[in-house]
């Protein structure tokens, strides 16, 4: 029975299709340019979302065509919200720019953690990052190239990063990475539409059991990775690095391989499906770099 009601459901669906083809050629009084609608437009990106085989009942336009109708609209959706949304960050008065770079200057041993501290009591609220970015630079005297240090502790390194992916019903999945510099080893990887830093540090836990962690953790300067992440850590025994741009390369590569495999025919519905595909090309990953 329910057989056949799924027949019966692809074969009036396949008669809508069709029927609004034919109506799309009578409207149109030139047969070599179609008048297509947003309607029409929007019709067939839903069509190619919940049914199989509307590529073969397609014929006034080519697959290709629906394909970038949906990825249009998702750079109208982001242009919108962009455009219509809260403004970014709130610009650092001048007054805490100048009291930064004074108290920088006439304490050359304080970091921008102590920096920041003593901002808090003041009440002032800055996030670390933006006090070392206002911060006197010292003249320091010369130590290795990150280059050097990479090469040299190659073998105990470990990058950390997350990256973004949108689902067709236009929401965020941040997904998470874990990365061993020495071979370019997938750790671990997970999948929330919600991080925060408890989460991402039971990320940590989970990718690094038994005192396996590396000497260095390599990431960057997002504010997920505060106070409340690096006490929740603490435990695992690793040292805390701040990357710079260019540390997070095996991390970028993962990314990049990613965005690839997502291009393709792969749609993503929500979370559970993005951990599946996630973990299909973790496997086959890890695969390649074995051959």
């Amino acid at each position: 029975m329910l057989t056949g009601f799924r027949q019966q459901a692809r074969l009036q669906t396949e008669i809508i299709a069709l029927r609004h083809q034919l109506t799309v050629l009578q409207r149109t009084p030139y047969p070599k340019r179609l008048l297509l609608n947003r309607t029409d437009r929007c019709f067939w990106v839903w069509l190619s979302r919940f049914w199989s085989g509307w590529r073969s009942a397609l014929i006034i336009v080519k697959p290709e065509t629906v394909i970038g109708w949906h990825r249009r609209g998702f750079l109208w959706y982001w242009t919108w919200k962009i455009r219509h949304g809260r403004p970014g960050r709130p610009k650092v008065p001048r007054e805490t720019r100048e009291l930064i770079r004074t108290m920088s200057r006439e304490n050359v041993i304080w970091g921008a953690p102590r920096i920041r501290s003593e901002l808090l009591k003041l009440g002032i609220k800055i996030s670390e990052a933006s006090v070392a970015k206002y911060m006197v630079r010292h003249h320091k005297p010369p130590s290795q190239t990150w280059r050097t240090f990479l090469q040299n502790h190659i073998s105990q390194l470990g990058s950390i990063d997350f990256f973004t992916v949108h689902t067709i019903w236009f929401e965020v999945l941040f997904v998470f990475v874990v990365l061993a510099h020495d071979r370019r080893r997938v750790l671990h990887s997970n999948v929330t539409a919600h991080p925060t830093a408890a989460w991402t540090a039971q990320q940590i836990v989970e990718a690094f059991p038994f005192d396996s962690a590396p000497k260095y953790l390599l990431r960057d300067r997002d504010r997920i990775y505060g106070d409340e992440f690096r006490k929740q850590v603490e435990g695992v025994g690793y040292q805390r690095s701040s990357q710079r741009p260019e540390v997070s390369m095996a991390t970028r590569l993962h990314r990049a391989n990613h965005r690839i495999d997502k291009d393709g025919n792969a749609w993503i519905m929500s979370s559970s499906s993005m951990k599946h595909l996630t973990g299909t090309f973790t496997t086959s990953y890890s695969g390649l770099l074995h051959q």
